[in-house]
């Protein structure tokens, strides 16, 4: 029980409004009963792993879901995104020589912020879907209300998928001798899946060479995965926050990682003075208008004994600002000695409508800001540190572009998200080349 953690009262933007009171302090005494989804210990190893990319000896890869939804909660859907983070891990590792911090947007991304508190649709008005943790997505009245269980229910379908994780990833599913058969569907007909093959191939022979040679090392049967998810609504994140036994420490045990968004990163806000009180290591998104003194002043609050790894800046600029954008942050935050991880966000600052209504990215766009990125870390001989990308394991058309060139009139095809496009597979895997082949080009620590 934590009942005893005192937080105080500070504004707290994109808060849901929630109807029934009563009904909301029955959901959060639950949750404060229910066992962690994540350990402490799990929480630091990862703050570790973020030091080695903050001092340019890993890369991050952050990718899963815009927003999770429970119906798609199912092990077909969390292989299929695992499998593309690994796929794409796999060519960011054998690629560039680094190793690859691995952090899913999974078990926790049930909550969105929104740019209107109402939606309208044909002069009807109802509550906008805030995530399925809140309310939920079809346009009806009911389903809409801000309903507290389903804070309760985002715990548990959290659980769910974090069992499942770790049971692919410690259980031999991401065994690298398997690198082959994770290409054994849509992908494997595509240049980005011949590509993926060879470099498969390639990891075959040399895996064969160490067995030959005796080598079989315990590391490459299993893998390190971390979850992550935006500390959005509080009731939620207090509710699942610990202190831990062994130093008495504040940890948000909902994941092991979570960032604060561009819509609620307010200094004297609850969302970064509840960053700054946990221990998990954690992130900001950092907009086109952010200020490099605003990012010292974050990295102050956030960071103020300059642990290594426990901050990382998310840059979203968009790819025609960020060479612009990003210069003088970095050149500020660098000046200032604060050790962040800076990871490229390609994905919010792109994000456009279609002829056909469709909210859509293009991958040109995606690409070019990560392209971006890396350019401005390379002139100013910083380390440009991951990227964070919203993706899927499926075969979507959401975002247009990419060697299989999904154009606008096929969007409505297969348009699934329940909130922003994501980058399929192929895309997804296309990007991890293009990112690999920056890293080769990068500054070295």
């Amino acid at each position: 029980m934590v009942d005893h953690i005192s937080w105080p009262d500070l504004p707290a933007a994109q808060q849901p409004v929630w109807p029934d009171v009563d009904a909301l302090g029955t959901a959060v005494a639950q949750l404060r009963t229910l066992p962690p989804l994540v350990f402490a210990g799990e929480c630091d190893n990862l703050t570790g792993r973020l030091a080695q990319a903050a001092r340019g000896e890993a890369f991050v890869l952050m990718g899963g879901d815009c927003a999770e939804t429970f119906d798609t909660a199912t092990a077909e859907d969390i292989r299929a995104k695992l499998k593309t983070v690994l796929q794409m891990a796999i060519v960011l590792t054998y690629g560039a020589s680094l190793p690859v911090v691995k952090v899913g947007r999974m078990a926790g991304q049930y909550f969105k912020p929104r740019s209107k508190a109402v939606e309208s649709r044909d002069g009807v008005e109802m509550t906008s879907y805030y995530g399925d943790g809140v309310n939920a997505l079809p346009f009806q009245v009911d389903g809409r209300v801000p309903d507290p269980q389903r804070l309760v229910r985002s715990y548990h379908t959290a659980s769910a998928t974090l069992n499942l994780v770790r049971a692919f990833t410690q259980g031999g599913y991401a065994d690298l001798r398997q690198v082959h058969a994770w290409n054994q569907d849509f992908v494997a007909e595509t240049p980005a899946g011949d590509r993926y093959e060879k470099v498969a191939g390639e990891i075959d022979r040399a895996l064969s060479f160490m067995a030959a040679c005796g080598a079989d090392p315990e590391e490459f049967r299993r893998v390190e995965f971390y979850a992550g998810h935006e500390a959005l609504v509080l009731d939620y994140e207090k509710a699942m926050t610990r202190i831990d036994s062994r130093t008495g420490d504040l940890y948000d045990v909902s994941g092991h990682f979570v960032w604060i968004g561009e819509r609620t990163r307010q200094l004297d806000g609850a969302h970064v003075d509840f960053a700054a009180r946990i221990s998990n290591p954690v992130g900001v998104k950092l907009g086109p208008t952010t200020t490099p003194e605003f990012a010292v002043e974050l990295c102050e609050r956030l960071n103020p004994e300059r642990v290594p790894g426990r901050l990382t800046l998310i840059t979203r600029m968009g790819a025609g600002t960020i060479r612009e954008a990003l210069p003088p942050i970095v050149e500020k935050v660098t000046a200032s000695g604060h050790p962040v991880v800076w990871v490229c966000d390609p994905m919010h600052g792109n994000t456009r409508e279609a002829a056909s209504g469709h909210k859509t990215r293009s991958y040109d766009d995606v690409a070019d800001e990560v392209r971006g990125f890396f350019e401005v870390h390379k002139q100013l001989g910083t380390f440009p540190g991951g990227i964070h990308v919203e993706l899927t394991g499926d075969d979507v058309t959401e975002c247009v572009g990419g060697t299989e060139g999904v154009t606008e009139d096929q969007l409505g095809d297969r348009y699934e998200t329940a909130c922003d496009p994501r980058l399929n597979r192929v895309q997804s895997l296309e990007l991890a080349f293009d990112v690999a082949d920056f890293l080769l080009d990068r500054p070295r620590p």
